[in-house]
């Protein structure tokens, strides 16, 4: 493992621009480093997703790792990161460039290894937003359970290991009505006014803090002038629990509560535009525990089993092993100041890195 190698890719990697939908310049620079680390098979597959195989000696089925491509940030919100005392700062290096430059990192340590799994490592889209997870989608539909793991790498998420799926649905609601002059038509009802007193009615369902739950209004967009009655309005909302029933009740109220609000010229509707499916492996699956022992074998402290939203949600939802792992420790996540911590890569690294291969058919003992 050469730490500078890997900073050096994390940043190459960051400064070029990868909107969710949008990725093909960065999966061309991902394409780049396959071919100069001689992975084998590099493909590109109908999703965009970027695949390349280290040859094992083909006694074990093959492991997945793979790290996302896209960002939440658009091709103007990008500015190149910057190394600062210990940390690398700017939008995008923690999730998740630096998982990236993990993967180029591997694609050169794992050939000597000769491990008896194939490796395939994949740099995918389509994990953020409303991407629904589309390049995991296409990668489990060509490997399926032919393979002994999914191992998907974040770049923040040091020390803590997923391997249950959250649920999330996501919707937008759409208010719709005549219109009109606020003053010369006064009394017509608003499409602003009536979504705003449907969000606060949904706003106020129950939330329950177990099983962990959350409710979010994200955007809300609509109107025409500040002098006009509002003739359409939207918003995006996004449901969360790690009970799926949960998640069906609170579609059931929204559906009756749109109803209710739906009066006169104004007319709500509810169109799903995001669904991140849930699942689960026991703590106790050979996988997971390979990343328990992996982790302690390189820190001091206990890592934490989660549940939450990642590539590795697609997987367990049809029952096949994976988890997902992080690299180092940061903060800021979304915003323009995210940051990582340099310390920990190296080491979060050779968890990584053990994880993968005794995934992959190695020994524990021989490591």
């Amino acid at each position: 493992m050469d730490l500078a190698r890997l900073i050096q890719h994390t940043l190459a990697i960051q400064a070029v621009p990868a909107p969710t939908f949008d990725e093909q310049e960065r999966a061309a620079l991902m394409q780049r480093i396959a071919a100069a680390a001689r992975l084998e098979d590099i493909d590109v597959d109908p999703a965009g997703n970027v695949l390349g195989r280290v040859a094992g000696t083909g006694r074990a089925q093959p492991v997945v790792v793979s790290a996302h491509m896209d960002s939440v940030f658009t091709r103007e919100q990008v500015s190149p990161a910057r190394r600062s005392g210990s940390q690398l700062i700017g939008p995008g290096v923690g999730d998740n460039a630096v998982a990236l430059a993990a993967l180029a990192e591997l694609a050169e340590d794992l050939p000597s290894r000769n491990t008896p799994a194939d490796i395939w490592l994949v740099a995918n889209v389509c994990e953020e937003g409303l991407g629904n997870l589309l390049g995991m989608q296409h990668v489990v539909e060509r490997f399926g359970d032919r393979v002994e793991g999914y191992i998907v790498l974040e770049g923040m998420a040091l020390g803590h290991i997923y391997h249950r799926g959250l649920p999330i649905r996501r919707f937008r609601i759409e208010a719709h009505g005549e219109g009109g002059h606020s003053w010369i038509h006064a009394g017509r009802a608003s499409a602003i006014h009536q979504l705003i007193e449907a969000g606060q009615q949904m706003l106020g369902m129950a939330i329950p803090d177990h099983p962990r739950s959350t409710l979010n209004v994200g955007r809300i967009v609509g109107g025409t002038s500040i002098n006009s009655i509002a003739s359409m309005a939207a918003m995006e909302i996004d449901m969360r629990s790690e009970d799926t029933m949960i998640l069906d009740r609170w579609v059931d109220k929204t559906m009756a509560i749109l109803e209710a609000h739906s009066m006169g010229s104004v007319q709500l509707t509810m169109e799903a535009i995001g669904h991140r499916p849930g699942g689960a492996i026991p703590s106790d699956h050979p996988l997971i525990q390979a990343a328990v022992t992996s982790y302690r074998s390189v820190f001091s402290d206990e890592p934490v089993l989660e549940c939450g939203s990642t590539d590795a949600s697609l997987p367990l939802s049809v029952g096949l092993p994976a988890v997902c792992v992080g690299l180092t420790s940061g903060g800021e996540a979304h915003t323009a100041q995210e940051f990582i911590a340099i310390e920990p890569l190296a080491r979060g690294y050779e968890a990584l890195l053990r994880l993968v291969l005794i995934a992959a058919g190695i020994p524990e003992s021989e490591l």
